[in-house]
């Protein structure tokens, strides 16, 4: 039996144990530094999951130069022209913030990119010095990628190491995701104070040559998420081809909603105008990934709607009710929807990721922001839209309406990840209301890190070559990308 409930077995259950593991069973393990480790453990023994036996088509990265990490493939053709044809590069800056080197603005060219919506206030907007790089357009086009440069880039690139490359998660940047956690203030790390470093220092004091992604729309359709990731590969290969061994592969590690559209892009899930996943990432590190993924916004009733519906309410998320009831009255918040409605289609790339887990994990009667339990309403009306259920405080179309509009999960999942990417999984479980998400509605109806289950974070369905996965204790969804133990298992596992 799996250590968790069976839920869309897709990839047969003797190819699942063996990759996930469960704890007490062998297939699991704990070490001194609290990462709880499912999977092997050692570089002595094999790190990968199959799931086939068949020999893939694609290049299986267990190999020698792997061991090295020199990245490259000698003799690999690399052809800048090609690599960067329909990109453009419109600005380059060097006077940039938060411990970045450089920062280029770069457009493709594919009519595929449309213009996003842009949610009716400020809240979406560009901001800060990322408003500048995108020639201060606060709503830029989709088809436009922020490339931020790590300090000691092309040196680190003529070294010979594995390019990294980041891609941030949902209403985020690579600013506050990877450089300094508290870019946007106290809390907004997951912690009431929040360190100035993060990722990237570790990876560039590590040696590696880092890039990070800053997407147009920070909830944007994670098929335009996708396929700029893609671009930002080739950018970075197209640099290494005057090296005497081009790099070949990069390993791409992705946050949350990034690691879903990581995910998607390796998975090769892709619009017609997309193009092909092409055998480009050598090791695909995926935290906090809602792999299955999840129900958050339909929970807790409508507690979610506090820290987003006017007057008090400045989140840039999407919410499960387009309407509020006061007293006789109905007052239409449509725009705030997850879901499309008349007033517009906001919040795409969260609806991709919406997947139920109630079979799992029950409703609960009280959610937890961090400062203790309090009592919820509109808890069945929220999750299942009105029809057998009418709100009191707020009306929704429910889960089920949502998905029907276009979630990628199962989509994702049954394309699978290739053989020859091998692919971690960075989890956590949150077991003290003392780790908490400040301020917000905890996922608390099972283990999670309190907003994507660890059942879900932690799948091996549909990864064609697990490596490992750790289930960290009492680090949240905000802390995942920065935190010290977060730190050391990436470096570690990028070095193996």
């Amino acid at each position: 039996m799996s250590c968790f409930p069976a839920r869309h077995l897709i990839l047969p259950l003797a190819l699942l144990l063996p990759a996930l593991g469960c704890p007490g069973s062998g297939g699991s393990g704990e070490d001194d530094s609290g990462a709880d480790e499912v999977g092997p453990q050692t570089e002595d023994e094999d790190t990968s999951s199959e799931a086939s036996s068949d020999t893939d088509t694609a290049a299986d990265t267990d190999t020698a130069a792997d061991t090295e990490d020199t990245g490259s493939e000698t003799g690999a053709a690399c052809d800048p022209a090609a690599l960067l044809d329909g990109l453009s590069l419109d600005q380059s800056y060097t006077e940039v913030d938060y411990g970045w080197a450089k920062v280029e603005r770069w457009v493709d060219a594919n009519p595929g990119f449309e213009q996003e919506a842009f949610f009716p206030d400020a809240r979406s907007e560009q901001k800060a010095q990322r408003l500048e790089f995108f020639a201060f357009d606060p709503t830029p086009h989709s088809s436009e990628l922020l490339l931020y440069y790590a300090p000691n880039f092309e040196a680190a690139l003529a070294s010979g190491r594995t390019p990294v490359v980041l891609a941030h998660g949902a209403n985020d940047n690579a600013d506050r995701a990877w450089s300094d956690p508290g870019e946007s203030g106290d809390f907004g790390c997951g912690k009431p104070e929040c360190p100035n470093e993060g990722l990237m220092q570790a990876l560039v004091a590590a040696g590696y040559p880092v890039v990070a992604v800053t997407m147009a729309h920070s909830q944007g359709d994670n098929y335009y998420w996708a396929e700029q990731i893609h671009n930002a590969i080739d950018i970075v290969r197209a640099q290494t081809c005057e090296l005497d061994e081009p790099a070949a592969q990069v390993d791409l590690i992705g946050w949350s909603k990034g690691a879903f559209a990581a995910r998607m892009y390796v998975s090769g899930v892709r619009e017609d105008w997309g193009r092909a996943y092409a055998d480009d990432v050598r090791k695909l590190v995926l935290i906090g990934g809602p792999n299955l993924g999840f129900d958050y916004l339909f929970r807790y009733g409508t507690a979610h709607n506090l820290g987003v519906w006017p007057p008090n309410g400045t989140i840039h998320a999407p919410v499960a009710h387009d309407a509020q009831v006061v007293g006789l009255s109905t007052i239409d918040l449509s725009e705030y929807a997850v879901y499309e409605t008349a007033a517009g289609d906001y919040f795409r790339g969260q609806r991709q990721m919406v997947d139920m887990w109630i079979d799992e994990y029950p409703l609960t009667a009280v959610a937890n922001n961090g400062f203790g339990d309090y009592a919820i309403a509109d808890s069945l009306a929220t999750y299942w839209g009105e029809g057998d259920y009418t709100g009191l405080l707020a009306r929704g179309k429910g889960i089920e309406f949502t998905i029907a509009q276009g979630s990628l999960v199962q989509t994702i999942v049954e394309a699978g990840t290739p053989a020859s990417v091998e692919t971690f999984l960075l989890c956590s479980e949150l077991t003290s209301p003392n780790s908490y998400i400040p301020g917000i509605p905890n996922e608390i109806a099972g283990p999670s890190d309190g907003v994507v289950f660890v059942e879900s974070c932690a799948s091996a369905e549909g990864i064609g070559k697990l490596g490992q996965v750790a289930i960290l204790e009492d680090v949240n969804h905000l802390e995942l990308g920065w935190s010290d133990l977060s730190v050391e298992t990436i470096t570690g596992w990028l070095g193996q």
